[in-house]
């Protein structure tokens, strides 16, 4: 498996290449590749997708570019594993050997640790040979143009550290051609001009040493207007004057390559015994399961410390578990030479079968009969395990039902094993060890169904394939009804089948073909289950496919505690626990048939107490969020509470849950918008934009701009459609500042403006003031100082002698700025004062570091550019340590800008990077085109042309982006809030 980026895109496994299907998958591997084994963001990934505008539907267009991008994957043999959804994103994983930039990353690390020239230049050979060309030159995405434009540059400075240290190991004949040709690429690079005239010199080619500095000289006079450096200068005239000095220098010696070793053997020995063969026949078509296989192969047959007297293969109906267990037993024949039992217990049906009468059936086996079968139940479990004892038996028992029917069927013999299937964990079996079997991987699925209705026909119709698999969501009984039905209908398309089933409604009735049902499997479980379970189950069919938290089915059945009926869910295996959530919360999931069944099941509860479990479910999560913002830095997208109602969890599970607001709002960021959406389709407007605006703050605090649009978007229009007017204008006000964020200054006013409007026609004043001061920072950032401050006086009429003291700091703040900027320096030292002041009586330490931040643009315009320094360093330890790295990035450009002021590169560049690297990251395009703008400004100012004349043109080409060219003829206002 190998892939490349550091060239055109490359991506080949097993020797054959990877077909990607269009552009978009392109992009999504290119960019996976750019960032492997780091988690690469849903916000990214879409600004890969789409230059432009996304659309409203980027989020999912970029899901099934993954999916597709992970089966053209896996039809090669990568491993499913390859490519993981990750909270926020996803990520690909990847060794050193298997892409090229972590090859190049690793021999860039090891030319760090060498201690002698010879194996660093060694190692930096070694990395520039992973190198095909440009990086990512075949893909048209303006995102990873910057990716490229790095790695390039990256290489680039390997490079000439690599042909300056050859230089000075003597190599000067090997490396002048290579100089020559870098220059060329490079005509304005001083540093390399200098390589090559040193080398040229050794090569004893003095006058064309003395050409290239004449080259350079009239390149750098004549397109610049500039002179060389100093020391390319001070160089030229020791050429002139043969200085002995840059003779060449002494050399160094090489160092011998290890070389691998090793080996290994095994063997064993079959037994033969009596002829008990009773395994079912094997299926033909079986496929995948290696890791479960692998598992049981351990426990019936590994190391004794590792071996299990009793398996029990655990899962939902129709997942595969006997199909699996039959396998697995007949791998197995071998280690158990005696013979091998098969019991079907029948434990799901509507007659479980008496372990009594599977005694005498397995006595019967073992050649015990008639009157030798004793009467009684313990008589025949007490024979049995006699007749087992000193043998080596494989006993298979299916379809257990609950531990009381399998318990005297254990043997107690050393020698014997004992496979079991259920729907039901049986954690009562002493020394029993579980297997949880889920569904089928996509690749697995894919197998099994082109397996069964033939290659021809699958090939034909990929799409369709996808979608039906996608229906059955994996299952292999499903796979199976589906293949079948298409097996015994040959004139059928894959389509005609995908578009029977591609109906949830319909679905559970098509998936039926004989004896074979998905409906009749499912209700097997829901026959065995209390009527509060049952009841459980078809509530949360209806919450949709996401994976919840436990505490939900509390709501649903209006109880403050319903872990015992989870629990129960979970051992039938109707409800799936799929992993442990950051914060520690168990995760739960339905798959996609069940839920359907179980939707199915909640027809029959009376529309009103359906409705009332949403309200309840709904409004527990309104309060966690609200209680989860409570405890995040206090921000202006906070609403005032409507009217919806709000439901507590028990104080235990609010303590636990809210431990850490920011990542419980991580872990639940899908859910949150599944909640908003649920709202929606249940008519609760008033829930749905409470729930949508709840989270703002840590959207804002995240930059997790497409979620908050995707679930601000989704509230908006139900409340508009009900004439929710104050949601309206909560909502369209929290639109109007993420299109501030986006630069999108017209749509912001044109949305700002509508929800100024309706919060004075239901009188909210805060809400109102809000929105006129984000009309201030349109116009501040747009350089209508005037005007802004006339916004911002306006804001802070209406915010003063209301109840939100956290609003009246931010316009205190906001009005200093506006003063400073108008030249009014003793004014905006006044409202500084007093802005630090009110934030330091609130305790709020986020807008104490804003005050801080913004009050170094006077220190420094006073010239007092050490306390700007201490007020800033101040700040920014209190960004990073709230983690918001959006102000860390503001905070991190006015350090650069103070720096700057002093003509201080060194101080400067790596603050401006590091702020341009987060805006980056978060889609600020006008402030990362700011942090280039003024290093191309310092490299200039220092002579480094090259450098300079490339980071000017990454600002310009950002700016040119957000339609702004002219910026790089302008100073730069910061849209820092």
């Amino acid at each position: 498996m190998r892939f490349g980026v550091l060239g055109p895109l490359h991506a080949q496994i097993t020797g054959q290449d990877v077909r990607l299907d269009g552009p978009r998958q392109t992009k999504m591997l290119a960019a996976l590749l750019v960032d492997a084994n780091n988690v690469v963001a849903m916000e990214r990934l879409v600004a890969v997708m789409w230059d432009g505008k996304p659309p409203a539907t980027a989020v999912r267009q970029v899901q099934d570019a993954v999916s597709g991008l992970r089966r053209n994957l896996a039809a090669c043999g990568a491993p499913g594993s390859l490519i993981s959804t990750r909270r926020g994103g996803y990520q690909i994983h990847l060794d050193p050997g298997q892409l090229d930039l972590l090859e190049f990353d690793h021999e860039r690390q090891l030319a760090e640790r060498h201690g002698t020239p010879y194996e660093t230049a060694a190692a930096l050979r070694r990395a520039l040979a992973c190198w095909r060309g440009d990086a990512l030159v075949d893909i048209s995405s303006r995102v990873l143009e910057f990716d490229a434009a790095r790695l390039n540059e990256r290489r680039e400075a390997t490079r000439k550290l690599c042909l300056g240290i050859e230089l000075d190991l003597g190599r000067h004949r090997e490396v002048v051609e290579e100089l020559a040709a870098l220059l060329r690429e490079h005509p304005y690079d001083e540093q390399v001009a200098e390589h090559l005239m040193v080398a040229l010199y050794r090569c004893r080619r003095q006058g064309e040493a003395l050409q290239v500095y004449d080259r350079l000289r009239r390149t750098l006079a004549g397109e610049l207007g500039v002179d060389p450096t100093p020391a390319v200068q001070a160089l030229h005239r020791r050429i002139l004057v043969a200085d002995p000095g840059l003779a060449v220098p002494a050399g160094a010696s090489s160092a011998p390559d290890p070389r691998p070793e090793g080996s290994g053997a095994a063997a064993g020995e079959p037994d033969v015994a009596m002829p008990v063969r009773q395994l079912p026949l094997d299926v033909p078509d079986f496929v995948g399961r290696a890791d479960a296989l692998a598992q049981v192969a351990g426990l019936l047959g590994g190391p004794a410390p590792d071996r299990a007297p009793v398996t029990v293969v655990v899962g939902g109906p129709g997942v595969g578990k006997s199909t699996l267990v039959t396998h697995a037993a007949r791998l197995a024949c071998a280690a158990f030479p005696d013979g091998q039992l098969y019991l079907n217990l029948a434990g799901t049906s509507d007659e479980p079968r008496d372990p009594a009468l599977m005694l005498a059936e397995a006595l019967r086996a073992l050649s015990i009969a008639g009157s030798a079968i004793p009467n009684g139940l313990s008589e025949r479990a007490a024979l049995y395990r006699s007749l087992l004892v000193g043998r080596r038996m494989l006993v298979v028992l299916d379809d257990a039902g609950h531990a009381d029917q399998v318990l005297p069927l254990l043997p107690g013999a050393d020698g014997c094993a004992v496979l079991i299937t259920s729907r039901t964990l049986l954690t009562q079996l002493p020394g029993a060890r579980h297997i949880d079997l889920d569904v089928l991987s996509p690749a697995e699925a894919r197998e099994l169904f082109t397996g069964i209705v033939g290659r021809r026909r699958v090939e034909r119709e990929p799409e369709e394939a996808d979608a039906i698999l996608d229906c059955c969501g994996n299952l292999p009984l499903a796979i199976r009804i589906a293949g079948a039905k298409l097996t015994g209908r040959p004139a059928w398309t894959l389509r005609v089948l995908r578009e029977r089933i591609e109906d949830e409604s319909r679905r559970l009735a098509e998936l039926r073909i004989g004896d074979l049902s998905v409906r009749a499997s499912v209700e097997l479980s829901l026959r065995l289950l209390p009527d509060d379970a049952v009841r459980a189950l078809s509530l949360l069919g209806l919450l949709g496919p996401y994976t919840l938290p436990g505490w939900v089915v509390g709501p649903l059945l209006d109880r403050p505690d319903a872990e015992e009926v989870l629990d129960t869910l979970v051992d039938a295996s109707l409800v799936r626990l799929t992993a442990t959530d950051a914060i520690g919360q168990p995760r739960y999931r339905l798959h996609d048939l069940i839920r359907t069944c179980a939707v199915e099941s909640a027809a029959r509860l009376p529309a009103a107490d359906k409705r009332d479990a949403m309200v309840r479910v709904l409004s527990a999560w309104l309060d966690l969020t609200g209680r989860g913002t409570d405890g995040l830095p206090a921000g202006p997208l906070v609403a005032e509470p409507g009217s919806a109602p709000r439901r507590a969890l028990p104080d235990a599970v609010v303590d636990r849950l809210m431990a850490d607001p920011a990542g419980w709002f991580d872990v639940e960021r899908d859910t949150l918008l599944g909640a908003v959406k649920l709202a929606v389709d249940w008519g609760l407007d008033e829930l749905a934009w409470e729930l949508a605006a709840g989270p703002a703050t840590y959207y804002d605090h995240r930059c997790l701009y497409q979620d908050w649009e995707h679930g601000h978007r989704l509230a908006l229009r139900a409340a508009e459609a009900a004439g929710n007017g104050r949601g309206a204008a909560v909502l369209l006000r929290n639109l109007g500042q993420l299109h501030i964020y986006r630069d999108e200054f017209d749509e912001a006013v044109r949305t700002l403006e509508s929800s100024i409007g309706l919060c004075q026609d239901g009188g909210d004043k805060r809400g109102e003031a809000l929105s006129v001061a984000m009309l201030a920072t349109i116009s501040r950032v747009q350089g209508r100082y005037d005007e802004a401050a006339d916004r911002v006086e306006r804001a802070l009429s209406l915010a003063v002698g209301g109840s939100d003291q956290h609003l009246e700091a931010q316009l205190t703040c906001s009005m200093a700025v506006m003063r400073l900027m108008q030249g009014e320096l003793g004014e905006a030292e006044s409202w500084f004062g007093e802005a630090l002041r009110q934030a330091r009586a609130l305790d709020d330490g986020h807008r104490v570091a804003v005050v801080l931040r913004r009050f170094s643009r006077l220190h420094d315009l006073r010239g007092d550019q050490d306390e700007a320094l201490r007020c800033l360093w101040q700040a920014l330890a209190t960004f990073e340590e709230l983690a918001d790295e959006r102000c860390a990035a503001y905070t991190l450009l006015e350090v650069g800008r103070v720096y700057a002021g002093r003509q201080d590169r060194d101080g400067a560049v790596p603050a401006l990077e590091r702020a341009a690297d987060l805006f980056h990251r978060h889609g600020d395009r006008h402030d990362e085109a700011a942090c280039w703008q003024l290093i191309g400004d310092l490299h200039a100012a220092a002579g480094a042309h090259d450098l300079a004349r490339r980071r000017h043109g990454r600002a310009l080409e950002l700016w040119q982006t957000i339609g702004d060219a002219e910026r790089v003829k302008s100073p730069v206002v910061p849209s820092s809030p």
